[in-house]
């Protein structure tokens, strides 16, 4: 097969591979993460996958090493990566959801605000994030790359920090206060401008996004099915989400309906009782792969 009809994709190595995975296999994708190589098989013969660390993913994308990558949009912005976004893939997964970049210093530090770190020292591993973030605020102050658990750099190593944070359990266990916010990161699909113009290569990367956003859709729903009294049809509908579009089909006994919906997993332990209690039978809950809207 030629360069032109194959797809290389970048891959997150790290935090992000193992939820990568799995979004792949919801999608329909099947990779292989074993052994120590950086180039994991997938069964589409026209996508090449390469593992690649999400710090550096931007970069090489918009070298075009990489047709295309996931990786977080703090990582783009770190490196000012010149890239085509075609989807956030924020998901209710591990290290998928919304992740905070923040300020932080030690609980009985005297610092309140980013305005009193001017000319102190900030460590961080997004020293381009920090510094655009002090540009903004108007601080000068010195930042220095940290290779690693920055958190326990405070108050004798650095004055403050600026950290990746999901729940803040982290911080709270070395004892830092979070003063400010950064930014907030998400997942994104990311592909290369030129990769991008190519029309066999745009459409390859959009049935794919295609596909993870429908297993992303899917994640947080699943499927209802129940068999009703048409007498009890209004009655039931009205106990739907107001966004549920159900279906209502027919049966054989015309005195008889079957309605099939997709619902908030959330939503359902107290919503089957109500149905039940409506005149719903045969109530049947059911996982979704993919919604594809």
């Amino acid at each position: 097969m030629s360069n032109a009809k194959r797809l290389r994709l970048g891959l997150p190595k790290g935090t992000l591979q193992e939820t990568t995975g799995k979004l792949l296999a919801l999608a329909g994708y099947q990779v292989s993460f074993s052994g120590r190589t950086y180039y994991p098989p997938i069964d589409d013969p026209e996508i090449e996958c390469v593992l690649i660390r999400a710090q550096e993913m931007a970069r090489y994308v918009e070298q075009g090493v990489m047709d295309c990558g996931i990786t977080g949009l703090d990582w783009v912005q770190e490196n000012k990566a010149k890239v085509k976004e075609l989807a956030d893939l924020v998901a209710p997964w591990p290290n998928y959801r919304p992740i905070r970049w923040v300020l932080a210093v030690k609980d009985d530090s005297r610092f309140r605000s980013v305005k009193d770190l001017a000319g102190k020292r900030i460590a961080t591993e997004g020293v381009g994030l920090t510094k655009a973030y002090l540009k903004r605020n108007g601080v000068k102050a010195e930042v220095e790359f940290s290779w690693g658990a920055t958190e326990v750099k405070p108050p004798i190593l650095a004055d403050a920090i600026v950290d990746i944070t999901e729940t803040g359990s982290g911080l709270r266990a070395n004892e830092l206060r979070v003063i400010d916010e950064v930014m907030v990161s998400t997942p994104r699909f990311i592909a290369n401008r030129e990769a991008h113009a190519d029309a066999w290569k745009r459409r390859k990367m959009e049935k794919f996004v295609m596909l993870l956003r429908g297993a992303i859709s899917a994640a947080s729903r699943v499927g209802l099915m129940m068999n009703l009294r048409r007498e009890n049809l209004d009655r039931i509908v009205k106990q739907l989400p107001a966004l549920a579009t159900p279906t209502i089909s027919a049966l054989a006994d015309e005195r008889w309906v079957a309605i099939n919906t997709v619902v908030d997993e959330k939503l359902v332990r107290d919503l089957i009782p109500r149905l039940s209690e409506a005149g719903a039978q045969g109530i049947v809950e059911y996982p979704l792969n993919k919604i594809v809207e």
